[in-house]
This record gives structure tokens, C-alpha cells and sequence, in this order.
């Protein structure tokens, strides 16, 4: 069973929309925001908080930082990308560097 209620986490998610890292923000502002689909910012998952979420294609996307890389964050990503897995939710991962890249290359303001 999903909980999206999690008060402690969505105090968090709040601020998280709020403090979005320049990686989000681009990838928000220069396309999911335009799509015509509704996207979410910061989503709770039981107790996980995803960084886009679109329930129409129940699609996770994540903008992983340099941590994700380390041992410990590859880790932590396996079990999370499982519980989604689980749920019937495709996740997808870019890394910052990916949305540096694509999004300069690519989308123009």
C-alpha cells in the first residue's frame, strides 16, 4: 500500500519544491513543466520523496547528484528503484551532467 501522507516528509517535500538544485530546476522550467501531462515536483512515496513524478505513466524521474555514484548511494538506489519496481513504477535516472548536457544542447530558451 502507498502512503503519499507522510507529515514528516512532506514538510520535507515542501521545501525540497521550494530549494529545487539547478539541475532540477532546468529540466522542471525548460520541459516537464510543458508537457501535457501533469508532472509532480517532490512527490511522497511512503517514505520515499522522488524528485518528478508522472502518474499517467507511472514514471519516476530522478536527477542524481555525485552521491548516487558511491557505493553507499548505488545501495540506497537499488532498494528504492525495487520498492517502485514493486509497485508497478518505471524509474528513470539522469545524472546531473546528463541534464547539463541535453538540456544546454538542446532545449533553447
Amino acid at each position: 500500500m502507498i502512503r503519499h501522507k507522510n507529515k514528516e516528509l512532506t514538510e520535507n517535500s515542501k521545501h525540497l519544491r521550494k530549494n529545487m538544485t539547478s539541475e532540477e530546476r532546468k529540466l522542471w522550467y525548460k520541459f516537464l513543466k510543458h508537457l501535457p501531462v501533469t508532472v509532480n515536483r517532490q512527490k511522497v512515496f511512503d517514505f520515499y520523496i522522488v524528485d518528478f513524478y508522472c502518474a499517467k505513466y507511472k514514471l519516476v524521474i530522478e536527477i542524481d547528484g555525485s552521491q548516487h555514484f558511491e557505493e553507499n548511494g548505488i545501495k540506497k538506489d537499488q532498494k528504492r528503484d525495487e520498492y517502485f519496481k514493486r509497485l508497478g513504477i518505471t524509474v528513470i535516472r539522469y545524472s546531473n551532467y546528463d541534464i547539463i548536457i541535453v538540456l544546454t544542447t538542446f532545449v533553447r530558451t
